[in-house]
């Protein structure tokens, strides 16, 4: 009984141990209620402006594209997976970078209600008609910019690549990663789910919050840093 009774606290010490060593990761629960606000978006916006460019026009449809697009969930996890576990800083970054971005998203979806009439009717009956078919089905053409698919490929890529330990690595894992993310930005127009547009406010968007996410702390650490040292300088 002894020895069970030290077993016991030894498993509790190790799983202590653990949520204390990645409680971080219950950050990922503001997906969940940022899917609950995109829903309510998505059941009572009705769109009054319609994204469109005519570079639209020009941009194919392209069928096997339905294949980085939903790349874009194995992408995210392995952003937040990657770096909850190496860098703590970084992973808050991606958090404050893709949870807030979603919201503005929102917020502008309410502000700006909008739309696009880009898709085509699919009459193929191979996998990938299947699938873009289904992705239709699920996600309406509303709400569309941003696109957070953009958005949130560029804040993990952004991520990744200011990420100390992740710079250690092999250069081909930053350019997989850069690939990846242009990839299912540019899948977003390829399987008509966005227009040009929604591409362009979304990486405008992006550079926003990479500029007040990772520029500004740093200026500012820098002014008091060379504020501090003036100090002892003069003294």
């Amino acid at each position: 009984l002894c020895m069970r009774g030290e077993n016991m606290e030894i498993k509790k010490e190790k799983l202590m141990n653990l949520w204390y060593r990645y409680r971080h990761f219950i950050l990922l629960s503001l997906y969940g209620v940022c899917q609950i606000w995109f829903y309510y978006c998505e059941r009572t916006i009705r769109p009054k402006y319609f994204m469109y460019s005519p570079l639209d026009s020009y941009i194919p449809f392209i069928k096997i594209f339905v294949l980085p697009y939903l790349y874009w969930f194995i992408y995210m996890a392995i952003g937040f997976l990657y770096l909850g576990m190496v860098s703590k800083k970084d992973y808050y970054r991606l958090c404050w970078f893709i949870f807030g971005g979603m919201c503005i998203c929102y917020a502008l979806y309410m502000i700006f209600p909008n739309a696009q009439n880009l898709r085509p009717v699919i009459v193929e009956d191979d996998i990938f008609s299947r699938m873009i078919k289904h992705i239709y089905s699920t996600d309406t053409n509303t709400n569309v910019a941003p696109s957070i698919h953009v958005l949130n490929s560029i804040a993990v890529h952004v991520a990744l690549v200011n990420c100390e330990e992740f710079k250690k690595e092999s250069k081909i894992w930053r350019w997989l990663s850069f690939i990846s993310a242009v990839l299912i930005s540019l899948s977003t127009v390829f399987i008509k789910q966005h227009s040009i547009k929604d591409v362009m406010w979304a990486a405008l968007l992006a550079t926003v919050l990479y500029i007040a996410i990772y520029k500004v702390p740093s200026f500012i650490s820098k002014k008091d840093f060379y504020a501090t040292d003036a100090k002892k300088t003069s003294l």
